[in-house]
């Protein structure tokens, strides 16, 4: 499924129009089923079903109530380009929050359980601020690339990040205030230390530093969004290089 996802990704800058909307669906489809059936096999049904309840219905329920207010993101509309909608909101966005919220709690997962924290009391901060950011930042390439597209658009898009019109600072905001309070309902799901020797969420590291990397080439390269390459490049980076480093220092010989 892994591969699937990232073939349909490498198709998206070859395809425009109605086949590039079509293939962004299928992609997050794809995204969704990696991530929920991952949960499931790796931690069983309680953990996919609290996956699902907090990241697709907390999705949908944020989205709805920021289509319907203008809060946390902003005012803004979608269109309909992306199916149908339930509350004014695609039903792939909610699928999308939960296709990159369970690869960045594993990737904070991974790295608190290889950093020491006193007495382990900043542990579960640390790894909810990670994966906090680790999930927003991500946004920093989407964001860009969906209004390039006309998927949504905003009433009123200022101020904006330099280089990033037609998205105010504030949709960045909100994303790290739903991030923060998604990873903090998430930290049941913790479950005992990593165990470095154990490659079950290997598929998940990888989809993230695929995610982080192919993003930076895409948008420098190929969708013309050098601005949204420098920001989402630096910000991801926060929770991708350490993750790449981890994993190098894991394969080095002794």
């Amino acid at each position: 499924m892994l591969a699937l996802l990232v073939l349909a990704q490498i198709g998206y800058p070859l395809t425009d129009g109605t086949t590039r909307a079509r293939l962004t669906v299928a992609t997050v489809v794809l995204g969704y089923l990696l991530s929920v059936g991952h949960a499931l096999l790796s931690r069983g049904p309680r953990t996919a079903a609290a996956l699902i309840a907090t990241a697709t219905g907390g999705g949908l329920a944020i989205e709805a109530l920021g289509v319907a207010t203008g809060f946390p993101f902003g005012s803004y509309d979608y269109s309909g380009q992306l199916g149908p909608k339930l509350a004014g909101v695609p039903l792939i966005i909610p699928l999308a929050w939960t296709w990159m919220a369970w690869p960045a709690w594993l990737v904070a997962t991974r790295l608190t359980a290889r950093i020491r924290v006193a007495a382990g009391r900043w542990r579960w901060p640390t790894r909810i601020a990670l994966a906090t950011v680790g999930l927003a930042t991500w946004d920093l390439f989407l964001d860009p690339q969906m209004v390039a597209e006309g998927h949504w658009v905003w009433r009123d898009p200022t101020p904006a990040l330099p280089g990033l019109p037609g998205i105010p600072i504030s949709n960045y905001l909100g994303w790290l205030l739903f991030a923060v309070l998604m990873m903090t309902a998430l930290r049941p799901l913790a479950g005992p230390a990593v165990d470095t020797t154990d490659t079950t969420d290997h598929p998940l590291y990888a989809l993230y530093l695929w995610t982080y990397g192919s993003s930076v080439l895409a948008h420098a390269v190929f969708l013309d969004l050098p601005a949204s390459a420098l920001w989402g490049g630096a910000g991801m980076a926060i929770v991708a290089v350490p993750l790449a480093v981890s994993l190098l220092r894991h394969r080095a010989p002794a």
